[in-house]
Order: C-alpha cells, then sequence, then structure tokens
C-alpha cells in the first residue's frame, strides 16, 4: 500500500517486525535528553502489551500497526488494532455497535487506534522530527484505506491530542470530545501551599481525609525504579485481580505484563503500597511521564476508610509536586475527584464510518455530544475546589 510521493504505507501484525530504535524515533525522540513525554506510545510499554499475552490472539485486540516509510526510513507510525468488541477504550460506542447491527450492518471488526487499556491523552499518529504533516497525513490515509479495503466498518483514534484533532477533522474524520479529572500543579511548593488555593470546606475535608488514611495501621510507601521488587508485583498481582474482576469481569492484563514490567518498564512506573503488620494490602500503580503523572490501577486486600483516596489521588499529588510535574491524570469517569483538587478535562476522539448514512447519523449525534460535554465541563469547574474569594480564611 503506497500513499504520497514516495511514501510507503505498510501493516504489521506484531512488533516484531519493527526496530525499537526506529519505533521510539516517532513514539519519544525527547528520550535522547530525558524521560518520554507519553511512556505509553514506547516501544517497551506496546511490546510488554504483545509479548505478555494481553493483546493478541484470543483478546480481542489484534495488532495491525501502521507505519509510513520515506526512502526506507521510518517517518510514521501508529498503534492501531482490530477489535471483535468495545472492551477496554474507555471512550464507548456500544450504542453506535447496537444501533449499526440492528440496521442489519457488521459492526465487528473494526480498527482501534489506540493505546490498549489506557485513558491517557498521547499523540497516536507518531511521527519523526521534522515529518509531522507528511507522516499523518499518510498515516490516516494508509489506516482508511486499510479499512476500506478489508470493508472494516469503521476506524476510531482514542484519547488523541487537539493537534491530531485539528489534522484529522481536516482530512475528513469526525471529532468527540469528553472528559476527565486532571489535577494542575500551579507551581505549588508542597501539598500544604495546594491546599491553600482550596476553599476552606474542601481543605477541611482532604485534611480529615488525610488523617483518617494514614491511621490504617500501617506505612505507605513509594516506590519506583530499582525500588520495585518482584515481591511487589506478586502483591500488586492480586489487588489487580480484584479490581479486574470486580469492574471488567476478567483483568485485562496477564500476569506476565508485571513480570516483564520489572524488567522492562519499573523506571516508568510509580508504585504506592500499603503495608500493615507485615503485608502489603493496598496498592496503586502509575506511570511517569515527563511533564505528568498516570494513575493506571488500584487494588486492596484489605478495606480501610479513605485509603482509596490517599493512595490514589494524594499520593500522586504529592508525587507530582516534589518532582515539578505538571499534572496528575487519575483516568476515566469520577466526579468525585472534583472534591479532591481535581478539575474536568477535555479529551478528544477521531473517528471514521464507512457507511455514508450511518457516518452523517453519527456526525449529527457528535455535534449535540460535544455541546453537552462543553456545557457540562463549564458547570463543573464553577463547582470545583478552589477559592473564589480572593480574601477568603486560609485556616
Amino acid at each position: 500500500m503506497t500513499d504520497d510521493v514516495q511514501i510507503e504505507v505498510t501493516v504489521i501484525g506484531s512488533l516484531d517486525q519493527v526496530e525499537a530504535v526506529e519505533w521510539d524515533k516517532c513514539a519519544c525522540p525527547e528520550t535522547r535528553d530525558g524521560r518520554a513525554v507519553d511512556p505509553f506510545a514506547t516501544y517497551r510499554f506496546l511490546k510488554a502489551l504483545e509479548d505478555s499475552g494481553s493483546v493478541g490472539a484470543g483478546t480481542g485486540w489484534e495488532p495491525r500497526h501502521v507505519l509510513a516509510r520515506r526512502g526506507g526510513v521510518l517517518i510514521g507510525a501508529m498503534p492501531c488494532y482490530a477489535k471483535s468488541h468495545s472492551q477496554g477504550e474507555y471512550i464507548f460506542d456500544f450504542n453506535w455497535a447496537h444501533a449499526y447491527e440492528n440496521a442489519g450492518g457488521r459492526y465487528y471488526p473494526k480498527l482501534q487506534v489506540a493505546v490498549p487499556f489506557t485513558p491517557a491523552t498521547g499523540r497516536r499518529f507518531l511521527t519523526a522530527d521534522g515529518c509531522d504533516e507528511v507522516s499523518m497525513s499518510a498515516l490516516i490515509k494508509g489506516a482508511v484505506q486499510l479499512g476500506t479495503q478489508n470493508e472494516i466498518s469503521s476506524l476510531h483514534v482514542t484519547f488523541c491530542t487537539e493537534a491530531e484533532v485539528k489534522a484529522g477533522v481536516q482530512m475528513g474524520l469526525l471529532h468527540r470530545t469528553g472528559q476527565q479529572f486532571h489535577w494542575y500543579n500551579d507551581g505549588y511548593a508542597d501539598f500544604d501551599v495546594f491546599l491553600g488555593a482550596l476553599s476552606a470546606r474542601k481543605r477541611k475535608n482532604i485534611r480529615k481525609e488525610r488523617r483518617v488514611a494514614q491511621s490504617f495501621g500501617g506505612v505507605i510507601h513509594q516506590f519506583t525504579g530499582d525500588q520495585i521488587k518482584p515481591e511487589h508485583w506478586d502483591a500488586f498481582w492480586q489487588f489487580y485481580q480484584d479490581t479486574g474482576m470486580r469492574k471488567w469481569g476478567t483483568p485485562y492484563l496477564s500476569r506476565e505484563f508485571f513480570d516483564i514490567a520489572q524488567e522492562e518498564l519499573r523506571n516508568d512506573i510509580l508504585l504506592v503500597m500499603c503495608e500493615r503488620e507485615g503485608r502489603w494490602v493496598a496498592g496503586a500503580m502509575n506511570f511517569i511521564g515527563r511533564d505528568a503523572l498516570y494513575g493506571r490501577y488500584w487494588g486492596c486486600q484489605e478495606d480501610h476508610p479513605c485509603l482509596h483516596f490517599e493512595v490514589c489521588y494524594y499520593q500522586a499529588i504529592d508525587y507530582a509536586i516534589s518532582h515539578k510535574l505538571g499534572r496528575v491524570e487519575a483516568g476515566a469517569q469520577g466526579q468525585h475527584k472534583l472534591a479532591r483538587g481535581y478539575l474536568p478535562s477535555t479529551v478528544h476522539s477521531l473517528h471514521w464510518i464507512a457507511d455514508p448514512g450511518f457516518r452523517d447519523a453519527v456526525d449529527r449525534y457528535l455535534k449535540e455530544e460535544r455541546a453537552s460535554v462543553n456545557e457540562e465541563i463549564e458547570i463543573l469547574t464553577d463547582y470545583g475546589p478552589f477559592r473564589k474569594i480572593r480574601g477568603e480564611n486560609n485556616g
């Protein structure tokens, strides 16, 4: 498959078919002088999903990665999967699938340009330095051509950037918005300075929650890099299984993923682990980007009041402040995060629909949905936890 002058677009069924250094020159060229902006787009993370069997045969996530080369040099890459369901995406299209199949269409398989199981915004059209426009055009056209040639119903690019939205809309893709709750670092020196920016009632409530949580009878640890040991993953796997079974029925990640994480990803990970009477009783896994901390999974073996808020939200804020990170993305959903200093933020996706009639119907729906999302974000922001009167008591 070819696209644009001198650019060859191909599709591969495994990251084994591309070199790590090639992929990362597109996914995270900034790692030459430090940490990746997006730890999830890296070769090591996506390869860990494949090597652990978390994606691939039998999972409903079949790799169909799109590559763009010019003169044999990789200038663009796109993590893409053939999906036989809509699980693990967090920007959901169940209603679209139901409507299309009720009308006699076949919605699955579809193509999903995404990081599996990861509701975190990042680049989905990975381009080499200086090749943004031409690479993005080639990748989008190549993916649409892949869908057309294989009679695929649709293509979905989830949790993409605003710049990618602009380019995608110009090329005829449909734009969808949603919301998450993110914490933003306004240059806070420490957690108390952050609390000083909140209303008195919210400030008092957070201090109470932290006192209650930290009196659970144990110690809360933060581990990253070589501080993370195999025993931590043994415990965390139990936490993850418990949460996965309750939320999704079957955990998305395999046990092997965490073994690979210990070998390949531990420098990208912050584990917050709770130890009580010599046992690990709860924990949360976060991924560390250049300017953001991404909360991913939480689980526990014992229930303690407010411990979830402490481990998932307040410990993440502590880490972000001490490491001068600009924000914390705490994952999908959860208006309860608003009271804890996390503000509503827009997330984006792009969609290509093969059937013209269905495409028009989805387009009309998305216009109404975008207006509704914008209105909700405005309302929630107005009800946010931050002080609105400059002279309010800071006690």
